[in-house]
């Protein structure tokens, strides 16, 4: 289940309905869809995963929807940001995949993840952003990545 601010808890199938509601009402506008996953440990009972779905209306705001996954794995640094990257991979071809179902090809998915230049996550650059390159989308890592390290990270 995914989780709206603005239309409450819907399904998958329900998120691209809104999705494609939400770029019908404004077809002349520059969108952005993007992808990006966050997580938090918890003391060693798991870790929280959020995955976040925006469609940026370019100037004019937009709408998102994201889901929590929990698992109660504990994970080292490098491999928490590998399975966000993974989890932000999957989410994303999802994404495309329903949208090129009703002809809707215009728009790449872009994938945000929760890493940067500063502190620990600076030595993952390469092999994350690589993964994600090699997979077919374009990246963004911090500061440019709101999707991840702003509305996901606030559910998390």
């Amino acid at each position: 289940m995914f989780q709206s601010p603005t239309f409450g808890e819907l399904e998958l199938l329900e998120v691209r309905t809104r999705i494609i509601d939400f770029l019908a009402t404004d077809p002349g506008s520059v969108y952005q869809i993007v992808v990006g996953t966050d997580s938090q440990p918890h003391n060693g009972s798991g870790v929280d995963f959020v995955t976040a779905i925006v469609v940026h209306r370019k100037g004019h705001g937009g709408i998102y929807f994201w889901q929590r996954t929990v698992n109660k794995k504990t994970y080292a640094l490098r491999q928490r940001m590998y399975e966000e990257a993974t989890m932000s991979l999957i989410m994303a071809e999802e994404v495309v995949t329903l949208l090129h179902q009703d002809g809707i090809t215009k728009y790449d998915v872009e994938i945000h993840v929760d890493i940067g230049a500063f502190g620990p996550t600076r030595e993952m650059i390469s092999e994350i952003t690589g993964m994600i390159r090699g997979s077919g989308f374009t990246v963004k890592m911090k500061p440019e990545s709101y999707a991840a390290s702003k509305v996901a990270d606030r559910y998390t």
